[in-house]
């Protein structure tokens, strides 16, 4: 078996272990048996431990990984952000190097599901099936209202501020309620990770995401055809309530719904289901079950 490599400059993961791959040390969490293996990618601003529950269920069928990418999580540092070929070429490495042997049936998250797809353009021999949720698409933006692509682009110039003392306090406070159904040994650090750093992350790693990401998208051999599931979250977010307008969210909902069905279409196993009572940045957890379902009917089209 491989080995974890020392401990990391930054604190050792309340969970998982430390992988060296190409010079840094990435997190990775592993439990459960058999295969396929599930692989979750977060999406910008999560960790892979934001996915533990849903992970915790799907080791009860088939080997489960969670997994933190360069720059995030409790893996090293990395400039964000990151093209979607150097981490889909880092995933596909720390997989190797952890010994977790593919095909893999990918979860990716928003921004992970661009980096699921790219996964999948570029190395379909690995890739037993897809479940995309809430998927980042490299039209959105391009069809998108001009309020939205003014706002965005104001987002990515901004200045990431430091927190002071007090707004550091209330993002405690914000973020400890959120894991309230983890393990005790996770849920401190996890919500102290979200008040801290997370988000910075977040709005790093999403400022390639509508030119450079969505390019590597649009040039891409086509989808292999796999089984395929694209879920929408059309419910209420809280994050995404705060940045639109209620005119705009009507339109994301409208626009992305459109965009993930014709993305399920593109293979001959696709599938496009929606989730009307969730958000976009939390489904994994308001929709469980359906998110549970998905990954097993993938694994038994797998």
């Amino acid at each position: 078996m491989p080995r974890p490599t020392p401990e990391a400059t930054r604190s050792r993961p309340p969970l998982g272990q430390l992988y060296e791959v190409s010079g840094r040390r990435l997190m990775l969490h592993r439990s459960g048996e058999g295969g396929p293996a599930v692989v979750f990618l977060p999406g910008a601003g999560q960790v892979g431990l934001d996915y533990l529950n849903i992970h915790d269920r799907t080791a009860g069928t088939t080997t489960s990984v969670l997994y933190d990418r360069a720059g995030t999580g409790w893996s090293d540092s990395a400039a964000l952000p990151r093209t979607a070929a150097d981490v889909t070429t880092e995933l596909h490495t720390l997989l190797r190097t952890a010994g977790v042997p593919g095909p893999y049936v990918l979860v990716g998250h928003s921004l992970g599901g661009a980096y699921a797809r790219h996964f999948a353009h570029h190395h379909p021999e690995d890739v037993a099936g897809l479940l995309l949720l809430d998927p980042f698409h490299e039209d959105l933006h391009e069809l998108a209202p001009q309020e939205a692509r003014e706002r965005l682009t104001a987002l990515h110039r901004m200045e990431i501020p430091e927190l002071s003392p007090d707004q550091l306090d209330q993002a405690r406070r914000q973020a400890a309620p959120l894991f309230a159904k983890w393990p005790d040994a996770v849920r401190g650090p996890l919500a102290e990770h979200h008040a801290t750093a997370a988000w910075k992350a977040g709005l790093r790693e999403d400022r390639n995401l509508y030119d450079e990401v969505a390019e590597e998208l649009r040039t891409a051999r086509a989808l292999p055809g796999i089984p395929l599931i694209v879920v929408t979250a059309l419910g209420h977010d809280d994050t995404q309530a705060q940045l639109w307008s209620d005119d705009v969210l009507r339109w994301i909902n409208d626009t992305k719904s459109d965009l993930h069905a014709r993305l399920a279409s593109s293979v001959p196993r696709g599938e496009h289901r929606t989730l009307p009572d969730a958000g976009h940045g939390w489904l994994h957890e308001e929709s469980q079950d359906a998110v549970l379902q998905a990954i097993l009917d993938l694994l038994d089209r797998a």
